[in-house]
């Protein structure tokens, strides 16, 4: 059983987003110079999961695919270190920012052609994106695909005789169990699923050393639509809280909030 695991390069969920308010014309940009850069932890989810299914003997060969420029390959090398067997990355314009220029649309249609070369039995996807936070990229590919979804998994068992998988999910409500009869199948990765592993300074070296299989958009053609069909208008920082004040009794917090906050 093949599984295909897309992964996606963010700035670091510890690092302070900073906003550079005279970039793309004025409309402001998350500032990227000089800011570390990993995996969406989504992402490094989906990849555990990926790995301990070949663990169980359940999954023959993982491959991690990325889409974006050059970078990229900083999280493939990741993927690989963590244990994926194969890396893919769809290379495209070094001026298209993953974060606002490549939306949902156009990554579900490049890695719909992805799936269709490596025909694998399961996808396995981050629930969302840290950055632009669409959600929307998994569904997509799915559709475009006709596979069944499931979504925010929180457990995954898969059954390797009859190919079938049972996936507990989370939901306003708690949580729900689903059944795949059949794979192939679409999968995102919720934070209950597993604790994603440290790479090992051993794997690490030898994931250096991996070839990185390349789809150069620009160079091959495609027939994805890469032009944003969202247009970001503004980026901007929310305004700083005020500072909290010590009230003396009730009464005083009761005239605050009436005629100061307004919300009473």
């Amino acid at each position: 059983m093949r599984v295909l695991v897309p992964v996606k390069r963010v700035i670091d969920y510890a690092v302070k987003v900073r906003v550079n308010k005279t970039a793309r014309n004025g409309a402001g940009a998350v500032e990227l110079n000089n800011v570390k850069m990993s995996m969406n932890p989504f992402c490094e989810i989906a990849v555990e999961e990926a790995i301990r299914l070949k663990e169980k003997k359940i999954a023959t060969e993982v491959v991690a695919v990325s889409v974006g420029p050059k970078a990229c390959n900083e999280v493939l090398r990741s993927a690989l270190a963590l244990g994926a067997d194969r890396a893919i990355h769809v290379k495209t314009p070094e001026e298209l920012r993953t974060d606002y220029d490549l939306q949902p649309v156009c990554i579900s249609g490049l890695l719909l052609d992805v799936a269709k070369k490596e025909e694998p039995d399961l996808i396995l996807m981050g629930k969302q994106g840290i950055d632009g936070d669409f959600g929307q990229t998994a569904g997509l590919l799915a559709g475009q695909l006709d596979w069944p979804q499931v979504t925010f998994a929180s457990k995954i068992d898969v059954n390797a005789d009859d190919m079938s998988c049972v996936v507990e999910r989370e939901t306003d409500l708690g949580t729900e169990t689903l059944r795949i009869p059949k794979l192939p199948a679409v999968i995102t990765c919720d934070l209950r699923l597993n604790v994603a592993r440290y790479a090992t300074l051993p794997n690490i070296m030898k994931a250096k050393k991996k070839k990185i299989e390349l789809m150069d958009v620009d160079a091959e053609g495609t027939h994805v639509k890469l032009d944003p069909y969202l247009e970001m208008v503004e980026i901007y920082e929310p305004e700083p809280r005020k500072a909290g004040v010590f009230v003396n009794d009730v009464d005083e917090l009761i005239d605050k909030l009436k005629n100061e906050a307004k919300v009473i």
